[in-house]
């Protein structure tokens, strides 16, 4: 069953985010990039309140700012102003364009007025112009973020010489893993550009000036050269190829694909680290396989805490088929895999992450509601969630530990520095569930005990 047949007409909490904010944060992960947002000022509100509160990081998203007389004339003239104003204030070397509902409804060409922008302003040069079509009413925040990658590598890679880097297309990670994932491919010897990078954009040092736009995020001059590549790795099992960079390079350019689900997990990283071999010709090194062989001995030692434990899972396709096959690993019942995203590939992916298991297979439903979740978790029973901050109060309601993990948490401070990936991610997930399961335990005790 992929839909619960819904008996109402709206949407009652949404299990899922705007469009233009997976783009937002997409485009942040480019060096001296600016998001633009051609729409109301409300949504850039919005968005800025979401990332900030999860990341807790400053992040300034601009807006063409447009009001009931734009949304019956258009917007160019809003449009063409704001970006001028932000070129004349942030100085960027790229501005990041994603649309929004209402200049997708009044059908705005965007592409005609930046072909005019370009010709009226941008004769003596001026910061590169990106754009990309991500109405909220056509999909969710994953969506929209991974056609903002594929509209940076669709219109700024060239015809480049052959390289030894690899494109690393990883989807939408922590901070914390973005940095983990670069230091994983820099110590199997290769050289990879990793596209987005908000490592240090929205994850930085604390400083005594504010900068207009922060440090860091995916060089330009390397996304042009993404042709040249010897190999793109891109993470996603739900991505479709229209959104995918990676398929845009092999058939634009020929660049050999690995597509690879999440590495979240023994199995997953297991194969990340096969191809991480295959493309660099070097064993891996020893401190992985170290820190393998302690996330196995680690699972031994904890198993009896966790094993025949029923979960809940939710969250953005990609990371939920993850985090189910994590929990299969380790001997958790996920009884409810659910996600409000509508790539129509979720149920067959999550039938093989569990393939394998000895576990049996969950209720999965992509496109799913608070409302529903909560409806379809009061009968299944489970021990506990695990998701983002948007299900504590099914969590609440039921008296049962909420694990947080993806985005948004913003009940909590370190979402942004939360490891999922690679076998270190692992170690931390495992010691967050086991832990949780303990402290569960313990607290419903009429005693109560402090020695395991």
């Amino acid at each position: 069953m992929t839909k619960m047949p819904p008996q109402y007409v709206s949407i009652t909490n949404a299990c899922k985010l705007c469009k233009p904010l997976g783009a937002s944060l997409a485009f942040r992960g480019v060096e001296g990039a600016v998001p633009f947002l051609h729409g109301s000022q409300g949504c850039a509100t919005y968005m800025r309140r979401y990332i900030i509160s999860h990341f807790n990081e400053p992040i300034d998203i601009a807006s063409s700012s447009l009001g009931e007389k734009n949304a019956v004339y258009g917007g160019g003239a809003n449009l063409k102003l704001g970006l001028k104003n932000v070129t004349e204030k942030y100085h960027p070397a790229l501005i990041g364009i994603a649309t929004t509902c209402l200049t997708e409804t009044i059908g705005d060409d965007v592409k005609m007025l930046l072909f005019q922008y370009r010709q009226e302003f941008m004769q003596d040069g001026g910061p590169l112009l990106v754009q990309v079509s991500t109405p909220s009413y056509s999909g969710t925040h994953m969506e929209g973020f991974h056609a903002a990658v594929r509209a940076l590598v669709e219109q700024l890679t060239v015809e480049s010489e052959a390289n030894s880097t690899v494109n690393i297309l990883p989807g939408f990670l922590s901070a914390a893993d973005l940095r983990s994932l670069k230091e994983i491919v820099t110590d199997c010897g290769l050289a990879a550009t990793v596209l987005p990078d908000f490592s240090e954009t929205l994850d930085g040092p604390a400083l005594r000036d504010y900068p207009l736009i922060p440090k860091g995020g995916t060089k330009i001059s390397d996304i042009r050269a993404m042709s040249g590549a010897k190999a793109t790795v891109e993470f996603g099992h739900t991505l479709p190829d229209q959104l995918s960079g990676g398929k845009y390079l092999e058939k634009t350019y020929g660049v050999d694909l690995q597509r690879l689900g999440m590495p979240v997990g023994i199995r997953e990283t297991d194969r990340f680290f096969e191809v991480l071999r295959d493309l660099s010709g070097k064993p891996t090194p020893e401190k992985y396989a170290m820190a393998r062989g302690r996330l196995v001995d680690s699972l031994v030692d904890g198993h009896k805490y966790v094993f025949g434990k029923r979960a809940v899972v939710y969250g953005e396709e990609d990371l939920v088929i993850g985090l189910t096959s994590f929990l299969a690993e380790i001997g958790v019942q996920p009884v409810l895999c659910a996600s409000g995203g509508t790539s129509g590939r979720f149920v067959k992916a999550i039938e093989k992450a569990v393939e394998g298991f000895a576990v049996e297979m969950p209720r999965i439903h992509e496109g799913m509601d608070f409302y529903e979740i909560g409806e379809l978790a009061a009968e299944l029973k489970p021990d506990f969630f695990l998701g983002h901050s948007k299900g504590y109060g099914l969590a609440r309601n039921l008296s049962l530990p909420l694990i947080r993990v993806g985005f948004p948490i913003h009940d909590r401070v370190g979402g942004q520095r939360l490891l999922h990936i690679g076998y270190h991610g692992a170690q931390q997930l495992f010691d967050l569930i086991a832990n949780a399961m303990i402290m569960a335990k313990q607290d419903s005790s009429e005693v109560g005990y402090s020695y395991m």
